[in-house]
């Protein structure tokens, strides 16, 4: 006699199918309540996890959503190529933002330290105006770092995109407030209550596929403010540092002239989680230089409009 018993859910599937299942919650409101959503999309693990989440909720049907990717020029190649890969494979509206566009019309000036990750703030409120984007769907969690840990997961953005976190209205149980006036927006961050090491073990039990700068590989890097920086078109290394070739692997994907890499060698999804497990540093405290420029950088950036 073949039994047909289902082998129970161990105690991580079940912790991980109740982020799933809030995640997948949040995205379904997000579509019943707003007209024009958007992803956020840039070819980061959050981002993607986002995306798969949003596929989820809606399979089989076409994903409500389009995709939005702010892209400052220096952004490393493998994972722009990512993100055309999956965008052209699925079928999937994908807009890009090009910083340069509002350098070579003088809406934007290019910074003396030579870093666009500042700029992006301005394309991206552009971006939801023009296009009128109502809800603009991003992978930040809280445990990122402490402007990150305030926000609400449906978050008001007033009409010239910043965020006051007086304005933040209550959330109780499963309940979110898409109210806006005309010309408002509500950032809404799905992944907000889990952690990194969630995110890695989701990305392991889904098979999900990341860029593979995301794994150890060997990269000519050079040292500043304790990270390891790729020599890149925007102005690294300068002439005092010097380039040399590490093993290196990334734990955050952004501008290439403020996100660092970190000494590994963990080059599958089982090793990193490992290495997460055991290191004591946060994730954008250990590779985003913009987030060390002052306690209050990112709330200053997010009050501003930034993601």
């Amino acid at each position: 006699m073949t039994s047909t018993l289902t082998p129970p859910r161990s105690a991580l599937d079940s912790e991980l199918d109740a982020l799933e299942s809030e995640a997948i919650h949040i995205l379904r409101e997000v579509a019943g309540e707003f007209d024009r959503p958007v992803i956020l999309f840039s070819g980061g693990k959050d981002s993607i996890l986002v995306l798969h989440l949003a596929r989820k909720a809606f399979f089989p049907a076409a994903l409500p959503f389009a995709l939005l990717h702010v892209d400052t020029g220096h952004n490393f190649d493998e994972v722009i190529a990512y993100r055309d890969r999956v965008a052209a494979e699925g079928n999937l509206r994908l807009h890009v933002a090009h910083v340069q566009d509002w350098l070579d019309d003088g809406r934007l000036t290019e910074r003396p330290d030579g870093t666009r990750n500042p700029l992006q703030t301005v394309p991206l409120l552009d971006s939801i105006n023009e296009l009128g984007f109502d809800a603009v769907i991003g992978g930040a969690r809280r445990d990122e770092e402490r402007s990150r840990a305030k926000e609400r997961i449906f978050s008001l953005r007033d009409a010239f995109g910043g965020w006051d976190p007086r304005r933040q209205r209550p959330e109780l149980w499963d309940l979110y407030n898409g109210r806006h006036a005309p010309g408002e927006h509500v950032r809404v961050f799905p992944l907000s209550n889990w952690t990194e090491l969630d995110v890695w073990r989701y990305i392991q039990r889904e098979r999900i596929e990341l860029p593979e700068i995301y794994f150890a590989h060997e990269r000519e890097v050079f040292a500043r403010s304790g990270m390891w920086l790729t020599a890149g078109a925007w102005g690294g290394p300068k002439a005092t540092e010097t380039v040399v070739r590490r093993q290196v692997r990334y734990r955050t994907v952004g501008d290439m002239s403020c996100t660092g890499a970190v000494d590994s060698d963990a080059t599958d999804i089982a090793a990193v989680i490992t290495e997460i497990m055991a290191t004591r540093i946060t994730e954008r405290g250990a590779t985003r230089a913009d987030d060390q420029l002052s306690e209050a950088a990112m709330e200053d950036r997010k009050r501003e409009g930034y993601f």
